[in-house]
Protein backbone atom coordinates (compact mmCIF):
# COMPACT_ATOMS: atom_id res chain seq x y z
CA UNK A 1 0.00 0.00 0.00
CA UNK A 2 1.06 3.53 -0.52
CA UNK A 3 3.06 5.29 2.30
CA UNK A 4 1.03 8.52 2.34
CA UNK A 5 1.38 11.24 4.84
CA UNK A 6 -1.58 12.74 6.61
CA UNK A 7 -2.01 16.34 9.05
CA UNK A 8 -3.88 15.27 11.23
CA UNK A 9 -5.36 17.27 14.52
CA UNK A 10 -5.95 14.98 17.87
CA UNK A 11 -9.42 15.14 18.34
CA UNK A 12 -9.33 12.95 21.81
CA UNK A 13 -7.08 12.00 24.46
CA UNK A 14 -8.69 9.08 26.83
CA UNK A 15 -7.65 6.42 29.19
CA UNK A 16 -4.70 8.16 30.55
CA UNK A 17 -4.07 5.53 33.41
CA UNK A 18 -0.79 5.06 34.87
CA UNK A 19 0.78 6.42 32.05
CA UNK A 20 -1.64 4.84 28.88
CA UNK A 21 -3.12 6.87 26.42
CA UNK A 22 -5.17 6.76 23.52
CA UNK A 23 -5.31 9.65 20.63
CA UNK A 24 -8.31 9.87 18.36
CA UNK A 25 -7.15 11.83 15.52
CA UNK A 26 -8.74 13.22 12.44
CA UNK A 27 -7.24 14.72 8.77
CA UNK A 28 -9.06 16.11 6.30
CA UNK A 29 -7.83 13.45 3.33
CA UNK A 30 -9.01 9.57 4.31
CA UNK A 31 -7.03 7.01 6.26
CA UNK A 32 -6.01 4.56 4.07
CA UNK A 33 -4.68 1.34 5.39
CA UNK A 34 -5.29 -2.20 6.20
CA UNK A 35 -6.18 -4.08 9.37
CA UNK A 36 -2.67 -4.30 11.21
CA UNK A 37 -0.78 -1.81 10.21
CA UNK A 38 1.14 1.00 11.99
CA UNK A 39 1.90 4.26 11.20
CA UNK A 40 4.55 6.67 12.65
CA UNK A 41 3.63 9.82 14.11
CA UNK A 42 5.23 13.13 14.07
CA UNK A 43 5.41 15.47 16.67
CA UNK A 44 7.59 18.51 15.46
CA UNK A 45 5.98 20.26 12.00
CA UNK A 46 6.89 18.79 8.72
CA UNK A 47 7.93 20.63 5.83
CA UNK A 48 7.56 19.21 2.48
CA UNK A 49 10.71 20.28 0.97
CA UNK A 50 12.95 18.56 4.11
CA UNK A 51 13.61 15.78 5.43
CA UNK A 52 10.66 13.62 7.87
CA UNK A 53 10.99 14.74 11.45
CA UNK A 54 11.62 12.58 14.12
CA UNK A 55 8.87 9.97 14.74
CA UNK A 56 7.99 7.13 16.48
CA UNK A 57 5.81 3.74 15.28
CA UNK A 58 2.28 3.21 16.28
CA UNK A 59 0.45 0.30 15.78
CA UNK A 60 -3.16 1.52 13.85
CA UNK A 61 -6.03 0.86 17.01
CA UNK A 62 -9.27 1.08 14.46
CA UNK A 63 -10.37 -0.53 11.22
CA UNK A 64 -10.18 0.82 7.76
CA UNK A 65 -13.92 1.84 7.39
CA UNK A 66 -13.36 4.12 10.29
CA UNK A 67 -13.64 8.01 9.69
CA UNK A 68 -10.45 8.67 12.54
CA UNK A 69 -7.71 6.42 13.51
CA UNK A 70 -6.46 5.65 16.92
CA UNK A 71 -3.49 4.70 18.80
CA UNK A 72 -2.86 3.60 22.27
CA UNK A 73 0.41 4.12 23.71
CA UNK A 74 2.63 3.84 26.97
CA UNK A 75 4.75 6.25 28.48
CA UNK A 76 8.41 4.42 28.29
CA UNK A 77 10.59 6.60 26.93
CA UNK A 78 12.00 10.41 25.66
CA UNK A 79 9.73 10.68 22.62
CA UNK A 80 6.56 9.54 24.14
CA UNK A 81 7.40 11.39 27.48
CA UNK A 82 6.97 14.42 24.76
CA UNK A 83 3.78 13.44 23.69
CA UNK A 84 2.55 13.23 27.15
CA UNK A 85 3.93 16.42 27.57
CA UNK A 86 2.96 18.06 24.42
CA UNK A 87 -0.36 16.40 23.20
CA UNK A 88 -3.80 17.96 24.31
CA UNK A 89 -7.07 18.53 21.73
CA UNK A 90 -7.11 20.52 18.95
CA UNK A 91 -2.96 19.85 18.81
CA UNK A 92 -1.69 19.75 14.66
CA UNK A 93 0.59 16.49 14.28
CA UNK A 94 2.02 14.46 10.96
CA UNK A 95 1.27 10.89 10.54
CA UNK A 96 3.07 8.86 7.39
CA UNK A 97 0.79 6.24 6.96
CA UNK A 98 0.92 2.40 6.41
CA UNK A 99 3.14 0.05 7.04
CA UNK A 100 3.37 -3.57 7.95
CA UNK A 101 1.84 -6.98 6.98
CA UNK A 102 0.27 -8.61 9.31
CA UNK A 103 -2.72 -9.57 8.49
CA UNK A 104 -1.76 -9.81 4.97
CA UNK A 105 0.55 -12.22 5.20
CA UNK A 106 -0.99 -15.52 4.21
CA UNK A 107 -1.83 -17.22 7.07
CA UNK A 108 -4.70 -20.10 7.85
CA UNK A 109 -8.04 -18.22 9.18
CA UNK A 110 -8.99 -21.47 11.21
CA UNK A 111 -8.32 -21.78 14.79
CA UNK A 112 -5.99 -19.01 15.19
CA UNK A 113 -4.80 -18.00 17.88
CA UNK A 114 -3.74 -13.92 19.33
CA UNK A 115 -1.48 -13.51 22.07
CA UNK A 116 -1.10 -9.45 23.08
CA UNK A 117 0.40 -8.46 25.94
CA UNK A 118 -0.77 -4.78 27.42
CA UNK A 119 -0.98 -2.26 24.28
CA UNK A 120 -0.07 -5.22 21.90
CA UNK A 121 -3.63 -5.96 21.76
CA UNK A 122 -4.42 -2.64 19.38
CA UNK A 123 -3.38 -4.14 16.26
CA UNK A 124 -5.82 -7.18 16.51
CA UNK A 125 -8.38 -5.10 17.48
CA UNK A 126 -8.13 -2.91 14.16
CA UNK A 127 -8.67 -6.88 12.40
CA UNK A 128 -11.38 -7.36 15.25
CA UNK A 129 -13.80 -4.43 15.01
CA UNK A 130 -12.79 -5.03 10.83
CA UNK A 131 -16.22 -7.10 8.66
CA UNK A 132 -13.42 -9.46 7.38
CA UNK A 133 -12.98 -10.72 10.91
CA UNK A 134 -16.20 -12.80 10.54
CA UNK A 135 -14.08 -14.97 7.86
CA UNK A 136 -12.08 -16.22 11.21
CA UNK A 137 -13.38 -19.91 12.56
CA UNK A 138 -12.75 -20.52 16.19
CA UNK A 139 -10.38 -17.80 17.09
CA UNK A 140 -9.14 -17.49 20.65
CA UNK A 141 -7.68 -14.24 22.22
CA UNK A 142 -5.53 -14.56 24.73
CA UNK A 143 -4.52 -11.02 26.51
CA UNK A 144 -2.54 -9.69 29.34
CA UNK A 145 -2.50 -6.76 31.58
CA UNK A 146 -0.70 -5.08 34.98
CA UNK A 147 -3.88 -4.86 36.33
CA UNK A 148 -7.89 -4.25 35.27
CA UNK A 149 -7.07 -0.81 34.87
CA UNK A 150 -5.11 -1.34 31.89
CA UNK A 151 -7.97 -3.18 29.93
CA UNK A 152 -10.51 -0.51 28.76
CA UNK A 153 -10.23 -2.48 25.50
CA UNK A 154 -14.10 -3.78 26.16
CA UNK A 155 -16.20 -1.91 23.48
CA UNK A 156 -14.10 -2.99 20.83
CA UNK A 157 -14.21 -6.77 22.25
CA UNK A 158 -17.90 -6.63 22.26
CA UNK A 159 -17.98 -5.52 18.70
CA UNK A 160 -15.36 -8.43 17.75
CA UNK A 161 -18.04 -10.42 19.31
CA UNK A 162 -20.60 -9.01 17.42
CA UNK A 163 -18.49 -9.79 14.57
CA UNK A 164 -17.50 -12.72 15.19
CA UNK A 165 -19.47 -15.19 17.80
CA UNK A 166 -16.84 -18.06 17.54
CA UNK A 167 -14.34 -15.87 19.31
CA UNK A 168 -12.81 -16.70 22.53
CA UNK A 169 -11.06 -14.22 24.92
CA UNK A 170 -9.28 -14.68 27.88
CA UNK A 171 -8.08 -12.34 29.68
CA UNK A 172 -4.91 -12.72 32.58
CA UNK A 173 -4.24 -9.57 35.24
CA UNK A 174 -0.91 -10.18 36.26
CA UNK A 175 -1.50 -8.67 39.48
CA UNK A 176 -3.92 -11.32 40.32
CA UNK A 177 -3.11 -14.52 37.99
CA UNK A 178 -0.07 -13.81 36.37
CA UNK A 179 1.46 -13.74 33.00
CA UNK A 180 0.56 -14.71 30.21
CA UNK A 181 1.07 -18.97 30.03
CA UNK A 182 2.54 -19.55 26.67
CA UNK A 183 3.29 -23.25 28.13
CA UNK A 184 -0.77 -23.63 28.73
CA UNK A 185 -1.75 -21.86 25.37
CA UNK A 186 0.03 -24.23 23.17
CA UNK A 187 -0.97 -27.09 24.89
CA UNK A 188 -4.40 -25.66 24.46
CA UNK A 189 -3.98 -25.19 20.86
CA UNK A 190 -2.39 -27.74 19.20
CA UNK A 191 -4.35 -27.67 16.26
CA UNK A 192 -3.77 -23.92 16.05
CA UNK A 193 -3.45 -22.42 12.53
CA UNK A 194 -1.60 -20.13 13.27
CA UNK A 195 -0.09 -18.30 15.90
CA UNK A 196 -0.10 -14.18 15.83
CA UNK A 197 1.78 -12.18 19.15
CA UNK A 198 2.39 -8.76 19.89
CA UNK A 199 3.67 -6.82 22.99
CA UNK A 200 7.03 -6.54 24.22
CA UNK A 201 9.53 -7.73 22.46
CA UNK A 202 11.08 -9.68 25.32
CA UNK A 203 7.66 -11.82 25.40
CA UNK A 204 7.43 -11.74 21.57
CA UNK A 205 10.79 -13.62 21.28
CA UNK A 206 10.32 -15.71 24.36
CA UNK A 207 7.29 -17.24 23.25
CA UNK A 208 8.12 -17.72 19.78
CA UNK A 209 11.08 -19.52 21.06
CA UNK A 210 8.37 -21.87 23.27
CA UNK A 211 6.49 -22.37 19.96
CA UNK A 212 9.15 -23.06 17.66
CA UNK A 213 10.77 -25.30 20.05
CA UNK A 214 7.60 -27.86 20.34
CA UNK A 215 7.64 -28.29 16.64
CA UNK A 216 5.22 -25.24 15.50
CA UNK A 217 6.19 -24.33 12.10
CA UNK A 218 7.68 -21.21 11.76
CA UNK A 219 5.21 -19.44 8.98
CA UNK A 220 2.51 -20.45 11.50
CA UNK A 221 4.03 -17.89 13.79
CA UNK A 222 3.23 -14.29 13.18
CA UNK A 223 4.36 -11.38 15.17
CA UNK A 224 4.18 -7.75 15.55
CA UNK A 225 7.49 -6.78 16.44
CA UNK A 226 8.35 -4.04 13.97
CA UNK A 227 9.82 -2.43 17.19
Amino acid sequence: MLVKKYNAEVVSIQNSTQGVYTLEMASSKKFKFAPGEFLHLALDEYDPSGAWPESRCFSIQTNPEEENIKITYAVKGRFTQRMEEELIVGKNIWLKLSFGDLFTQEHSKNNTVFIAGGTGITPFLSLFTDKSFAEYTNPHLYAGFRNRELHFYHNELEKAQQLNPSLQTTVFYQDTEGIIDIEKIHASHLDAGAFFISGPPAMIKSFKQYLLSKGVEENKIKTDDWE
